[in-house]
């Protein structure tokens, strides 16, 4: 038996808090080629540390090898996180006073859809973006773009006076990495290492009390490796030289945090930060018992959708899917969803149309060629965005079915 190890801590892991089985990589779209062949699966186990509260997935395979160059998520696909991000930019430039004298780092960049508000600005930037496809997007934007993993190494790079970010950055963003990392010491010790002393970071990631409140169990996939409250984030921010001084809970990815980072030392935690901590101490999530019950939760939505399945199967019914999202094949693989049940799934993404999703073997069609198959309802599998995806079905005419999600529990949208 392999020993499992925190990866922030190192104590050993032995406390379970979910069991989805054995899974491909969530972003694993296949070609009609690749159909008849094997797919690799691992397990999606997820442990939590109770020496430093980290709740973890161990990392089964390698980073590089789930970002690879073909990655199929493009930010700018969704228009309510493109809005997301244009608003971020506006807040950040007034809170920090940026300008052109100021220097703007994004990691994990995807195609620009940040950084193109910042250089609208006229304020240097550089993003960080280790998969190929998304980083040449960004390029093609004018937006330089550096085609690597972010470590500490790579931050010592960068402010060597050679280097791209020379005397450091004023700003540091990573929005929706920090789960993706294997080694989450090193990369916020690369944070503070980037940071001029008067810089500073923010980070968001979804917030583990409404993961476990939300039931948001297919937020579970192999390339997040670490499922974070803010006390941890905390906890190991300052055992790198970070200090957490501001925090907002936002509404994207069924809740989120925004986390404002400053090197040790700089900068007054404010009352927002005490209040999320003295919710999440409330919610009991650095002991066992806030954990208990979330795998029989899981199960009881597993059981719902497949219900709702067969017997829209039984009635002749056709039920299709819309957004080829990650937390959807989750979802699906979980539950043995194949073809039979759900006949397709429309994306906009270029990138995915004309693939199928993985183990499930689903075929992913644009929202046009969906339509025309006229399906009786529509399951949103990207929950967190349902009212954009509605929005963009009926603008675009494809028809009035009605639209379900499957999370926490089974409903009718509105």
């Amino acid at each position: 038996m392999t020993l499992l190890c925190c990866r922030h801590c190192g104590s050993s892991l032995h406390h379970e808090v979910i069991d989805l089985g054995h899974q491909p990589p969530s972003n694993a779209y296949l070609g009609a080629d690749q159909l008849g062949g094997p797919e690799i699966t691992y397990p999606l186990k997820v442990y939590l540390c109770t020496s430093c509260w980290l709740m973890q997935l161990p990392a089964h395979t390698p980073a590089e090898t789930l970002f690879g160059a073909d990655y199929a998520y493009i930010s700018s696909v969704s228009t309510s996180w493109c809005a997301h991000a244009e608003r971020f930019v506006a807040a950040a430039v007034e809170r920090l006073s940026l300008d052109p004298d100021s220097m703007v780092v994004e990691l994990a960049s995807n195609d620009g859809y940040l950084l193109r508000h910042v250089l609208e600005r006229g304020i240097p930037c550089l993003g960080i973006e280790p998969t190929r496809s998304t980083a040449q997007l960004a390029r093609e934007r004018s937006i330089p773009t550096l085609e690597r993993f972010f470590s500490l190494a790579l931050a010592e790079e960068l402010i060597d006076s050679a280097g791209p970010v020379a005397g450091g950055a004023d700003l540091v963003v990573a929005n929706n990495v920090l789960a993706h990392v294997p080694d989450i010491n090193d990369f916020l010790a690369g944070i503070a290492r980037l940071l001029k002393p008067t810089g500073q970071a923010s980070i968001e990631c979804p917030h583990l009390l409404q993961l476990l409140a939300g039931n948001q169990f297919d937020t579970i996939y192999h390339e997040h490796y670490s499922y974070l409250s803010l006390a941890v984030l905390q906890r190991i921010a300052t055992s790198v030289g970070l200090r957490v001084v501001d925090v907002e809970e936002l509404p994207t990815h069924g809740g989120s945090l925004r986390v404002w980072l400053t090197r040790s030392g700089a900068g007054t935690p404010t009352a927002r930060v005490a209040a999320v901590l003295a919710a999440e101490q409330a919610a009991g999530l650095e002991t066992t018992q806030a954990y208990q019950g979330f795998q029989k939760r899981a199960e009881a939505a597993k059981h719902e959708l497949l219900d709702f399945l067969l017997r829209a199967g039984r009635k002749g019914q056709q039920i299709c899917g819309y957004g080829a999202a990650a937390k959807g094949n989750t979802l699906l693989n979980y539950a043995g969803v194949k073809r039979d049940l759900l006949a397709a799934v429309a994306d906009r993404a270029k990138s995915k149309i004309g693939k199928f999703l993985p183990a499930s073997h689903i075929p992913v069609l644009s929202p046009e060629q969906l339509a025309a198959r006229q399906p009786d309802a529509l399951l949103v599998l990207p929950w967190n965005i349902a009212t954009e995806v509605q929005q963009q079905w009926r603008e675009a005419g494809c028809g009035d079915q009605p639209f379900y999600r499957a999370i926490p529990t089974l409903e009718l949208l509105p």
